[in-house]
């Protein structure tokens, strides 16, 4: 078997201050994988700007020059994590045997790719990377995410828990995957759809070594409840069951308001119709709300507008051998 491909993808948004040590720590870590002969000295790492107002594209370019394992996509405008990681992986199927993605903030532990790797050796064609403990998460936003797992379970949605976007896919997997054309991206939903033999390597997240987190609770929040629209209508059969109760609720207050004027025990007054109809009225709301989301999805899906575009690639062999052209003249 020859030596596989290897291309680690690294979505990065307004990522300056971590860019110089991820590099640094990435281009080791693929250095001692081709020393070891487990991967091909053609390997590289991919990193995607998505859309960074700070200097992180110069950065790149920049290195790009001087470490031959550096290359560069830049993405017109930011299109969020999951399609500049998609962008990513559509880019590196063309020239890899096996893609590794994973974040620009290191807290993803990089010691473990070379498990990942030994694990394609294997045969494995998806490795997902688990982590081990939450203990660098706040209390809120472990007990969030065990409980937004446990939730997306629930709904039959088969999810690899504790596991985020740190993961290595063969060419024959990321193949399968691009035959996915929904337009609401949940890659954490998406791969495990796909199938192939998969395994799960542990790992301890650490602390992020600099710069801010992309994530605050709005997107986090947002995130999730895309996800969970993406893979499931249980939300809107939820919403029936509890208009069934409901109306059997009415129906059985019906019974006791009549059976209470049979025994000429009512009272005039206003407080339980109110309250009837705020509950009926923050109901239909809730439930218009809810159908109006689905819809919306449905509104972007028929349109099938590109999730990204390209403005400078300094990854594909053709823009390479274009930049070669254009310095030898």
């Amino acid at each position: 078997m020859n030596r596989p491909i290897l291309t680690i993808v690294v979505p990065c948004y307004n990522e300056e201050e971590v860019f110089t040590e991820t590099s640094f720590q990435l281009t080791a870590v693929v250095k001692e994988l081709i020393n070891e002969r487990l991967v091909s000295s053609e390997s590289t790492i991919l990193f995607v700007d998505d859309g960074s107002k700070d200097s992180t594209w110069s950065l790149i370019e920049k290195e790009s020059c001087s470490n031959l394992f550096v290359k560069g996509l830049k993405l017109a405008r930011n299109v969020g994590h999951q399609n500049a990681l998609l962008a990513g992986l559509e880019a590196a199927h063309k020239q890899s045997d096996c893609v590794i993605s994973i974040d620009a903030d290191l807290q993803d532990d990089i010691s473990v790719i070379r498990t990942f790797v030994e694990k394609y050796w294997l045969g494995y064609e998806v490795v997902y990377g688990v982590r081990d403990s939450r203990e660098t998460d706040t209390f809120f936003k472990r007990t969030t995410a065990v409980g937004f797992y446990r939730f997306m379970n629930k709904l039959g949605i088969q999810l690899v828990q504790n596991h985020a976007d740190f993961r290595l896919m063969s060419k024959r997997a990321l193949g399968e995957l691009m035959k996915y054309k929904e337009g609401n991206i949940f890659l954490r939903g998406l791969v495990p759809l796909v199938g192939f033999r998969s395994a799960e390597v542990t790992y301890d997240r650490k602390e992020r070594t600099a710069g801010e987190s992309k994530y605050p609770l709005k997107k986090m929040l947002a995130f999730a409840f895309d996800g969970i629209t993406s893979f499931s209508v249980a939300p809107i059969r939820l919403l029936t069951l509890l208009g069934g109760a409901s109306f059997l609720f009415s129906i059985a207050f019906g019974i006791y308001a009549l059976i209470q004027k049979y025994l000429d025990h009512t009272q005039i007054g206003w407080t339980s119709l109110i309250l009837s109809i705020w509950l009926v009225g923050g109901l239909q709301l809730m439930g218009m709300g809810l159908v109006g989301e689905y819809i919306g999805k449905i509104f972007n899906e028929v349109k099938q507008r590109p999730k990204y575009a390209i403005e400078r690639d300094l990854y594909t062999k053709h823009s390479l051998d274009k930049q070669k052209d254009l310095l030898m003249h």
